[in-house]
């Protein structure tokens, strides 16, 4: 595999489930792949409404981010995926708890469903240090 092609596998994260990698590291950036909000010791949904479901989402991104040597901190974009855009507002607030400060650019479209039956699901591009 090249050195410009690192995928990362999060041991702590919720398994993946479809045939993809948790991230891939190339360039000086981390893309991590989409975190639905599944509890990563039971690898079942969340109870909860949307904006806990936003908050697991962005918690297992952010242990995928630490297998990486990264933090979620460092985003530059991120992509969230929704079942409901009459959820908008609550997303908003919990994604906010993540990124008080200079959030990372995004995007928000609405999806006709998600895996798992999630409300939500979202990724992510972070920017690695030198």
């Amino acid at each position: 595999m090249s050195a410009e092609r690192q995928p990362i596998t999060a041991e702590d994260a919720p398994a993946a489930v479809g045939p993809y990698s948790h991230a891939v590291r190339s360039g000086g950036f981390l893309f991590l792949s989409g975190q639905t909000p599944l509890d990563p010791a039971t690898g079942a949904l969340v109870e909860g409404d949307v904006g806990e479901q936003t908050r697991q989402c962005l918690r297992n991104l952010t242990t995928v981010c630490a297998a990486a040597g990264a933090s979620l901190g460092d985003a530059v974009r991120c992509g969230i995926f929704v079942t409901d855009m009459a959820s908008f507002g609550a997303v908003n607030e919990a994604y906010a708890e993540f990124f008080p400060d200079a959030p990372p650019a995004r995007s928000t479209v609405g999806v006709a469903a998600l895996p798992v039956g999630a409300q939500v699901e979202i990724d992510a591009i972070v920017a690695l240090g030198d």
